[in-house]
């Protein structure tokens, strides 16, 4: 398995003082429990409980006092409890005993020497009413798929990978580079089918992954619905969600169904709060803070671009591409930017943005929003020239700075270009294989435009 970035902010949370229990969230597959088996190495001693086992779950069942779990936990895996060594509990699948989610504070108040995680599938916790978080007493952090930086470490192309973080990119990497994103694009992030891949350099023999996977996430829901109605609405709701991904949406008829608003609104809910889909509501705003209008359409934008070129049935289009923009009328890339500009982001409130103005006469839309300091730079993900960007001449007559990035399959370049009211500002052209990299190219380039 290949190293995930996460792994260096659970370094961070193990040496914070007053560190609490962790709770790492994640849909099904994205790779939880490899990244805490991974992180387990830097300890002394680890213990590992998985919840659906009869076996694991029982001292949580017959919970009475803290110190008697601890006894119990350290007696079932032969180990000897003792302040003198680093020991990492990890308690998955946690979904499966309710109260044990509760029961994580009592480590933060009486056990602060062992560093606890607990982990399980979000999924099934939304549906389970009897499960209650200890307010103040855990953190949290997500994991999603792996990023472009992970599938090269994967694909053990390390001197791509350091050609990656060269600020700026040498002009001999970019070919290569472009050809490993777009074979990244095709297959996407979830880590079983880049292990795969990166084994094997197969891409038919991973139908039957993304078939296994497609249809835990089907089954899951079907599952967990409360009622046959219910059962089919979110059966509808993730298949059709497929197909939606990456555009603006309405809860009305979602996916060409009769079902209305309400139910549609509460399907779609549910499948946000298991983090298989993100409900990206706009900015009307350029300024900060970050405020998403609620009464406009959102964006849909689902766990894994992979996943839905396998479902919609476009990866050979993909593969024969030379600019991602052209494949899925632009949606496949510009999805796989949002994934990308998320990947990194492991706080529990992390979110994607976009801006609109909506008007009778006119629609201004930018693609995406990233906060750069006290900046909110527009972001378009585009083919062409700048004398296309109307939406983004007309956010940059209304913000503050002269900055904005575009991402495309071209080279890097900055250029200088002029709003029809005359405002003069700078955009930074990016390959798309760098969203991973935007916060260091912004340094780059406030730099880099001063000396213009």
């Amino acid at each position: 398995m290949f190293n995930r970035q996460i792994l260096r902010v659970l370094s961070n949370w193990a040496e914070k003082k007053g560190r609490k229990p962790l709770i790492l969230r994640g849909a099904r597959q994205v790779g939880k429990t490899t990244v805490v088996n991974q992180f387990s190495m830097q300890f002394d001693e680890y213990l590992y409980l998985n919840l659906e086992l009869k076996e694991d779950k029982q001292p949580f069942i017959n919970f009475d006092n803290v110190d008697k779990l601890v006894e119990a936990i350290f007696f079932l895996k032969n180990k000897s409890y003792s302040k003198n060594s680093k020991t990492l509990i990890f308690i998955d699948e946690i979904q499966f005993v309710p109260e044990a989610v509760n029961i994580l504070r009592y480590f933060y108040e009486l056990y602060p020497d062992l560093y606890v995680i607990a982990a399980g599938s979000m999924l099934e916790s939304v549906f389970n009413n009897e499960i209650t978080f200890p307010v103040g007493r855990v953190e949290y952090l997500v994991l999603r798929p792996a990023s472009f930086p992970e599938f090269l470490d994967a694909m053990n192309e390390q001197s791509a990978l350091t050609q990656l973080g060269k600020i700026p990119l040498e002009d001999f990497a970019y070919s290569k580079l472009l050809s490993l994103f777009h074979t990244y694009a095709l297959i996407g992030g979830m880590p079983e089918i880049i292990n795969n891949y990166a084994k094997n350099k197969d891409l038919a023999g991973l139908k039957g992954i993304y078939e296994s996977l497609l249809a835990s996430y089907i089954d899951d829901v079907e599952k967990y619905g409360k009622n046959p109605n219910q059962t089919q609405i979110l059966r509808h709701t993730i298949r059709s969600s497929f197909a939606e991904a990456g555009k603006r949406i309405k809860y009305h008829g979602f996916g060409n169904s009769n079902y209305g608003s309400r139910e549609m609104g509460e399907a779609l809910r549910t499948l946000e709060k298991a983090l298989l889909i993100n409900i990206v509501f706009p900015q009307t705003s350029t300024v900060l803070p970050l405020l998403p209008d609620k009464k406009k359409s959102p964006r849909l934008q689902l766990l894994d671009t992979g996943l839905i070129n396998y479902f919609l049935g476009i990866r050979k289009e993909i593969f024969n591409s030379k600019d991602l923009n052209s494949v899925h009328k632009g949606t496949v890339i510009e999805h796989l930017v949002g994934q990308e500009l998320l990947a990194p982001q492991y706080d529990a409130l992390s979110a994607l943005n976009f801006w609109v103005r909506e008007k009778n006469t006119s629609l201004a839309e930018i693609d995406y929003l990233y906060q750069y300091d006290t900046k909110l730079i527009p972001i378009e993900v585009k083919s062409g020239s700048e004398g296309r960007l109307k939406s983004l001449h007309i956010f940059m007559d209304l913000v503050p700075h002269n900055i904005a990035v575009r991402f495309y399959a071209g080279k890097l370049d900055i250029t200088k270009t002029k709003t029809p009211n005359g405002k003069e500002y700078f955009i930074l052209n990016m390959p798309y294989f760098l969203v991973s990299q935007i916060n260091f190219y912004l340094n780059w380039f406030e730099n880099e435009i001063i000396r213009l």
